[in-house]
């Protein structure tokens, strides 16, 4: 059987797989990610990556498991002593703005970051992240030797082994180019780090230790692969891999991934390597999508279903309501921290229906700006907890005018790191995740002019905004 656990925002889940890629168990466990203060974001690793990590092995750890693989958040900052012990929580990914001083100083110092690393340095970036350390708690950086994320980190206490995945690697600008660390921009930045050793995500990186196995009841030498973050994790369960296949990732924050034939890189969004050697992606994430419709059932009281049922009952457009989704800044493409959320169009007969579509048509339209500053998608693949329900996919594809395939799994990251698992032992993996229906744009749902209007709100409202959020 093949293990995989996915390190995820708000919950991890863990699957079991049977060498025919059937699933024969699942577990989920939920936690809580910290804001010490506004635009921090943070997970204890102990508390939360290996606390979950524990409870689903427990749950679904049985004879006859012959691989593991994890995936997690990505990418993040957890500084560790040379042994591996965390000095702090983890810094998350781009949701994580704290070091904006740091990512203009540095692209002041290194101009040529898009062209070596494929990135813009952003929120997401791992480099200044590292310096916002260093100068901000000198403390902690005078004991930090190494550097870990939420699967890698897994990875070292389950091995010993203190590896990256190139992937990951790709996504630590400035620090990284394809497909080696820059180690003199690297001795600037985060001088006294000892830096990971690199592999592929499908790549061995160790075997359970026998105190490991102790704490787990994982047997002793059970492969472990080097994993990766979870969208490319997921990206991969869903058979996106071919140039032209585009992943949209549902869930807390919306997330893209587009298979590229050849490197590529671009102002608006994040250029990276893929999972194995030769191929290459681009990315875009938005800084939330489902985290909006939580927030609204959280403001109402109202459950999902009830929700999705009052938005499906208004028409699109939402009877003039006009949302933008930057409840939390935005990442690609506009790259703006300080960008804030907006409704527009409010009238006394607007009800919570109203706003819960609204933000899914908000999202949609996000999902189209991102799409429009790639390549032309040859196939869209929707993924997530998201696309339960149909009302959400639906809109999108009515914003985009395109269709996407569903596949058969859902379960999301974890199903993929099970099945780089069974890649590495030598199964054949082709046929597991077939498409099991097709979203079909509905050709009587116009958005063209709507999608106009939402593009200019940004436009007439950003200063605003930014006086705002600095207020």
């Amino acid at each position: 059987m093949l293990l995989g656990v996915d390190i995820g925002t708000s919950s991890s889940k863990g699957v079991l797989l049977s060498p025919d890629g059937d699933v024969l168990a699942t577990a989920t466990r939920e936690h809580r990610t910290s804001t010490p203060r506004p635009g921090w974001f943070e997970h204890d690793a102990e508390q939360v990556w290996w606390h979950d990590f524990a409870h689903i092995v427990a749950e679904l750890g049985r004879p006859g498991i012959a691989g593991v693989a994890v995936s997690g958040i990505g990418p993040c900052v957890l500084p560790a002593a040379a042994d591996g012990t965390p000095l702090r929580p983890a810094i998350l990914y781009g949701v994580d703005t704290r070091a904006a001083a740091q990512i203009e100083a540095q692209n002041r110092r290194y101009p040529a970051i898009l062209e070596r690393c494929g990135s813009p340095l952003t929120s997401q970036a791992v480099g200044p992240k590292l310096e916002w350390l260093r100068e901000h708690e000198p403390g902690t950086w005078a004991r930090t030797r190494r550097l870990f994320m939420a699967h890698s980190w897994i990875v070292h206490e389950l091995t010993g082994a203190y590896v990256l995945d190139h992937h990951s690697a790709s996504q630590c600008a400035p620090l990284y180019e394809p497909h080696r660390w820059i180690e003199d921009w690297a001795a600037e930045i985060a001088p006294g780090l000892d830096l990971p050793r690199l592999l592929w995500s499908g790549e061995v990186a160790g075997t359970v230790t026998a105190g490991a196995a102790a704490r787990t009841g994982l047997p002793q030498g059970l492969p472990v692969l080097a994993g990766t973050i979870d969208a490319w994790a997921e990206a991969h369960s869903a058979g996106v891999r071919e140039p032209g296949d585009v992943m949209l990732m549902y869930g807390t924050t919306m997330f893209i991934v587009q298979v590229l034939a050849s490197r590529a890189t671009s102002p608006h969004l994040w250029g990276t390597v893929g999972l194995s050697p030769g191929t290459f992606n681009l990315a875009a994430g938005t800084a939330t999508s489902g985290a909006i419709t939580s927030w609204l059932g959280d403001l109402t009281g109202a459950g999902f279903a009830e929700l999705t049922a009052e938005a499906a009952a208004v028409a699109p457009g939402c009877e003039g309501l006009l949302m933008l989704p930057y409840f939390a800044g935005e990442r690609t493409p506009l790259f703006d921290p300080d960008a804030r959320g907006a409704l527009i169009g409010l009238t006394l007969r607007h009800g919570r229906g109203h706003l819960y579509r609204a933000a899914l048509e908000a999202t949609a339209f996000a999902v189209r700006h991102n799409l429009e500053v790639m390549p032309a998608p040859r196939r869209l693949v929707a993924v997530g907890g998201g696309t339960r329900g149909g009302l959400w996919t639906q809109i999108v594809s009515d914003v985009l005018g395109l269709p996407q395939d569903l596949p058969a799994q859902t379960i999301g990251a974890a199903y993929g790191d099970a099945m780089l698992a069974g890649q590495a032992l030598g199964i054949d993996t082709g046929g597991w995740n077939p498409v099991a229906s097709t979203v079909h744009p509905d050709p009587a749902a116009s958005y063209d002019e709507r999608y106009r209007l939402y593009r200019r709100l940004y436009e007439a409202t950003a200063e605003i905004a930014h006086a705002l959020a600095r207020s």
